[in-house]
């Protein structure tokens, strides 16, 4: 079941992940959403929704926000005055979906 299931999670992640000319890229349990992917904030919110409908998994205490930190103002980043804190984001991998969904709640804080 397990490997079907991981099938189900690549098909939609690439519903979310575009139109290549030439070659899909290989998904596997530790492709990041974020950096492998490249997705927008937008865009792993909204899979996100569906992977929670679809796979019947309890959102818990999953934030979006948690994987995208608001990002700073432009008057912050042009002010050469500000600090610049920078987030420590982190992971957030097909593993990560898989495994919730497996548990049928999300499993990370």
């Amino acid at each position: 079941m397990t490997h079907s299931l991981e099938q189900r999670i690549y098909e939609l992640v690439r519903r979310y992940d575009g139109v290549y000319l030439f070659k899909q890229k290989t998904l596997t349990p530790q492709i990041d959403i974020d950096s492998d992917l490249n997705f927008e904030r937008e865009e792993a919110a909204a899979l996100m929704e569906e992977f929670f409908a679809e796979f019947d998994v309890d959102r818990g205490a999953f934030a979006i926000e948690t994987y995208y930190p608001t990002e700073p103002s432009l008057f912050n980043i042009l002010n050469p005055f500000a600090k610049r804190d920078v987030p420590i984001v982190p992971d957030f991998t097909l593993a990560m979906l898989i495994a919730s969904a497996e548990a049928g709640r999300w499993l990370y804080e």
